[in-house]
């Protein structure tokens, strides 16, 4: 457990997102999340200063710590200079190369967030292309979206799009020399190790909870598990 404290203290987000915090709630009354969620900067700012190895691996594994927009809001209120937002990144991150992050509901949604958003980048350069939105992954946006999915390319290129096609223009094909520098950058910046842990963790999860798991996302019974979790009691 003491590599737990001693991978928290040692990253600049620590050194600088937490002096001294003086329980006055500022962080707590301009959070946003803290409207819509049992959700409390100040807390985990507490639960870090304590130093106690159990109550920060108990915070890891909560929902509390995926909670946060990282708005900052927290950092230009604090009269201290804390940086609540900073810290959650920071427990994020851990919470992730720990393992911890698949005992929440909300953690267990960074699979879906790499399946989806994290391939997409990796594999296309984009993290969001209309090709990306697929009308039954998102039924939220309606028989407009459904219509122009299906004859996305045609409208793209009306209004001088170059939809996946070599050259330059929106929506056009991303080289496969910028691509294998983006994967260049994720793989020496740790990215590449950091979703491998993801999916680690994930299939072990996902056989606990006697799920299927595959890399196509039709057919993943783990990833719509997780994609479309939701706890009706969750304040």
């Amino acid at each position: 457990m003491a590599e737990l404290l001693d991978m928290i203290s040692a990253d600049i987000r620590y050194i600088d997102g937490l002096k001294a915090c003086m329980n006055c709630g500022v962080c707590t009354a301009i959070c946003p999340a803290a409207e819509f969620y049992n959700y409390d900067p100040r807390d985990v700012c507490n639960t870090l200063m304590s130093k106690d190895e159990v109550a920060i691996a108990e915070l890891l594994k909560t929902d509390k710590i995926w909670h946060c927009g990282q708005c900052l809001s927290c950092k230009t209120r604090c009269p201290r200079g804390n940086v609540p937002g900073l810290l959650i990144s920071l427990l994020r991150e851990v919470s992730i190369r720990m393992g911890y992050f698949t005992e929440s509901e909300e953690g267990r949604r960074q699979y879906a967030i790499k399946k989806t958003l994290g391939e997409h980048i990796v594999d296309s350069g984009y993290c969001v292309h209309v090709m990306h939105v697929k009308p039954h992954l998102h039924p939220e946006q309606g028989p407009v979206w459904e219509w122009y999915f299906k004859n996305s390319e045609e409208v793209a290129d009306r209004q001088g799009g170059n939809y996946n096609k070599e050259g330059s223009g929106a929506l056009r094909k991303i080289s496969e020399e910028s691509l294998k520098d983006l994967r260049k950058i994720f793989e020496v910046t740790g990215g590449k190790d950091f979703f491998e842990q993801i999916d680690r963790q994930s299939k072990k999860k996902a056989s606990e909870l006697k799920k299927n798991i595959t890399d196509n996302v039709d057919d993943n019974e783990y990833f719509y598990h997780v994609y479309r979790e939701k706890n009706e009691t969750q304040e």
